[in-house]
C-alpha cells in the first residue's frame, strides 16, 4: 500500500487522545509505505468575530497537542510520516451534523484523502451538542469512516452540575425579571410564585438555553449593547409604519407581496431568534420560517423588501452579540444572501410586460364610445 491519507476531526473531549493513537494505529496495521494525517478543528462560528478569538486559539492549541500525539505514537516506526493540520468552517456557518458532514467530505476531497476516524465523543466547537447522530450524515457522503473503538468513562451526570451554575442563576434572573414585569412586583404572593416558576423554568431548560456558560463580565456589555438597540428597533419600526401608511393612503395601493429568503450572517439560537422576531416586529415584513441561518420573510411593499436586503436589522443584531467592530459586514444584498423566492424575478418580468401589453390594447375613449 503506498500511503494511507487519513482525516481526523478533533474536538475538546474524554476520548480524543485514544481517537488519535486508534487512527495512527490502525493505519500502520496495513503497512503502508507512507501516513498521511490530517488534523481538524471544525468551527461553528466566524473567524473574525472578536469575542471568538479565544475559541481559535483553542482550536490551534488543540491542533498542536493532537500533531505532538501523532509524532508520539509513530516515534519508532520506518513509515514515513506527514502531518498537516487546518481549521474549517471559519468562513462559513456549521450548524447541524449535515454541514458538518459536508465540509469533512470537501476537505477531504480537496486533499484526497481515503478515509475518516470518528471519535464517538465528537461535539464540535462552542455549540450545543449535536442532536442527530453525525454518523447518519456520514455515511450519506462519498467517504469512507469508522469510529474509534476507544473506552468512554463512566458519566454520572448530575440534574444541575457545578459547572452549571452560571447557566442556572442566569435563567433564573431572566425568568424571574420576565414573570413580575407580567404580573406585579409590589405583590407577596407574585414574588413567591415567580421565584417558583424560575426556579422550575431554570431546573429544566438551564442546559439547553445557553450555548456556552453566561459571562459576569460579557451579561452587562450584552445588556447595555441591547438597550442601544432598542431605540433603534423602534425608529425601524416607525419608519416602516409610515412607509406602509402612505402605500395604503395610495389610490393606487403599490403592494407588491413577495416571498424572500435570506441568509442571514448571525448565529443560529439567540442572535437568530432575536433577528427573526425583529423583521416580524417591523411592519411590513414577517418571518415565515427561520432554518439554521436562512430566513424565509414575506414582504408587503418594495421599501420593506430593499431594507431587509440592506441588512440593517441583522447588523444590528451582531452589534449586540458581537460588538461594533463585528457589525461592520457587507448586506445580504452585496454578499449575495437575498433573493425572492416567489414570484420568481422571471415571471414577475413576463406578469410585467403582460401587462403592459394589455394597457397598450386597450381601446381610447374615443374608440370604446366613452368620450362624452
Amino acid at each position: 500500500m503506498a500511503a494511507d491519507r487519513l482525516l481526523v476531526p478533533l474536538s475538546e473531549s474524554s476520548t480524543v487522545r485514544q481517537t488519535v493513537a486508534y487512527a495512527v494505529q490502525s493505519s500502520l496495521e496495513s503497512d503502508p509505505e507512507e501516513l498521511v494525517c490530517h488534523l481538524v478543528v471544525a468551527v461553528p462560528f466566524e473567524a473574525d468575530v472578536p469575542e471568538e478569538r479565544a475559541e481559535l486559539e483553542a482550536a490551534e492549541r488543540l491542533l498542536e497537542r493532537a500533531a505532538t500525539w501523532v509524532g508520539e505514537d509513530t516515534d519508532d516506526v520506518e513509515v514515513t510520516v506527514t502531518v498537516e493540520t487546518a481549521i474549517i468552517g471559519a468562513d462559513e456557518y456549521l450548524f447541524g451534523p449535515k454541514d458538518y458532514a459536508n465540509a469533512f467530505a470537501a476537505y477531504a476531497e480537496t486533499h484526497h484523502l481515503d478515509r475518516l476516524v470518528l471519535d464517538p465523543e465528537y461535539q464540535p466547537g462552542a455549540t450545543a451538542p449535536l442532536l442527530q447522530p453525525l454518523e447518519r450524515e456520514l455515511a450519506r457522503i462519498d467517504l469512507p469512516f469508522d469510529e474509534a473503538p476507544v473506552d468512554r468513562p463512566a458519566q454520572h451526570a448530575r440534574f444541575v452540575s457545578t459547572g452549571g451554575w452560571r447557566r442556572f442563576f442566569g435563567l433564573f434572573g431572566i425568568s424571574f425579571v420576565f414573570y413580575l414585569v407580567l404580573g406585579d412586583p409590589t405583590y407577596w404572593f407574585d414574588l413567591v410564585t415567580g421565584v417558583a416558576v424560575a426556579g422550575i423554568v431554570s431546573l429544566t431548560l438551564s442546559q439547553v438555553t445557553f450555548i456556552r456558560e453566561p459571562s459576569i463580565k460579557r451579561g452587562p456589555v450584552l445588556l447595555i449593547r441591547f438597550l442601544l438597540y432598542v431605540p433603534y428597533l423602534l425608529f425601524e419600526i416607525i419608519k416602516a409604519n409610515v412607509a406602509v401608511s402612505i402605500t395604503i393612503l395610495r389610490p393606487s395601493m403599490p403592494i407588491e407581496p413577495t416571498m424572500t429568503r435570506v441568509d442571514a450572517r448571525v448565529k443560529s439560537g439567540l442572535p437568530l431568534l432575536a433577528l427573526a422576531n425583529s423583521i416580524t416586529l417591523t411592519p411590513g415584513t414577517l418571518t415565515v420560517r427561520a432554518n439554521d441561518q436562512s430566513l424565509v420573510v414575506h414582504t408587503l411593499i418594495p421599501a420593506a423588501q430593499a431594507d431587509l436586503f440592506d441588512g440593517g436589522l441583522e447588523r444590528a443584531i451582531r452589534f449586540v452579540f458581537h460588538g461594533r467592530q463585528s457589525a461592520a459586514i457587507a448586506s445580504p444584498r452585496e454578499r449575495g444572501d437575498a433573493e425572492v423566492v416567489y414570484p420568481e424575478p422571471a415571471r414577475v418580468a413576463d406578469a410585467d410586460a403582460d401587462n403592459a401589453d394589455t394597457d397598450a390594447d386597450v381601446d381610447s375613449p374615443t374608440e370604446r364610445g366613452d368620450e362624452r
